[in-house]
């Protein structure tokens, strides 16, 4: 081998080494990132991808499963229904945000005649309901009512303490005039020293046989700190059967509080 010919690969060697010194010096920062719950990967402590351990959101396989305790319709006026669900979400720390779901409504013959869609929040640990008022369903009555969520769940954690102290609530239930124009009326009242915005307040009507008979819904706008605030729900006709027991269920989405 010439002296010209060592030289010529020395210099391709030393070139190959500082390209490749340049491409690492790029390629490092990305190729050593820190795990985050958003990089897609499952990594550090996750126990899924993007979820699980230090992850704010929870793997579905670490929740259970929503229930639905029944679903019904209610006549307000001839033509004119309100409905409800009635839920239980068993997970004491996790919550959702906002999913969408569907009512799907039908007759006596199980002949379909409607639909409503909405979305809602799913509250930590706690029996909820979900209302949709004035359904228009024409001259049909319905007779079966389901209820289903219409998209994956994305389940995150809520700290102990904060679900401790964002806490509502309800006294001074009260239903007068059933056989006539109802009023029920009931005082809710926050616990903590923060504002809880946009509170949906839903009250249920059963019978002596605990068969819910009718449902409203009322909203507060604001409830401030350690605050009270007397709600009020009423209805155009006579509540149907014997009422025996009074449900007020208010729903706030804890992810929107701050308690800092």
């Amino acid at each position: 081998m010439t002296w010209a010919l060592k030289r010529q690969i020395f210099y391709i060697v030393v070139l190959i080494v500082f390209i490749s010194l340049l491409v690492f010096v790029a390629l490092y920062p990305s190729l050593n990132k820190a795990p985050t719950c958003a990089d897609g990967i499952e990594n550090g402590t996750e126990t899924g991808v993007d979820c699980g351990g230090s992850c704010a959101r929870a793997c579905l396989l670490q929740v259970d499963q929503i229930s639905v305790l029944w679903s019904q319709t209610f006549q307000v006026v001839p033509g004119r229904y309100n409905a409800l669900t009635y839920l239980e979400n068993h997970n004491k720390n996790t919550a959702v945000y906002k999913i969408k779901y569907r009512f799907r409504f039908a007759d006596a013959n199980n002949v379909y005649i409607g639909k409503r869609e909405g979305s809602t929040t799913i509250p930590p640990g706690m029996k909820f309901a979900v209302f949709e008022p004035a359904i228009d369903l024409g001259n049909s009555v319905p007779v079966y009512t389901t209820f289903e969520f219409t998209e994956t769940p994305v389940w995150v954690s809520v700290p102990q303490d904060k679900i401790d102290q964002l806490k509502i609530f309800v006294s001074n239930i009260d239903l007068e005039q059933a056989d006539t124009s109802p009023i029920l009326s009931a005082t809710i009242s926050n616990s903590s020293l923060f504002s809880i915005r946009n509170i949906n307040v839903i009250g249920i009507i059963y019978d002596k046989k605990g068969n819910a008979v009718s449902a409203s819904r009322t909203f507060v706008d604001l409830l401030g700190g350690e605050g009270k605030k007397d709600v009020t729900f009423t209805w155009p006709e006579p509540i149907r059967g014997e009422v025996i027991n009074k449900e007020i269920i208010p729903i706030f989405n804890i992810f929107d509080i701050n308690l800092k």
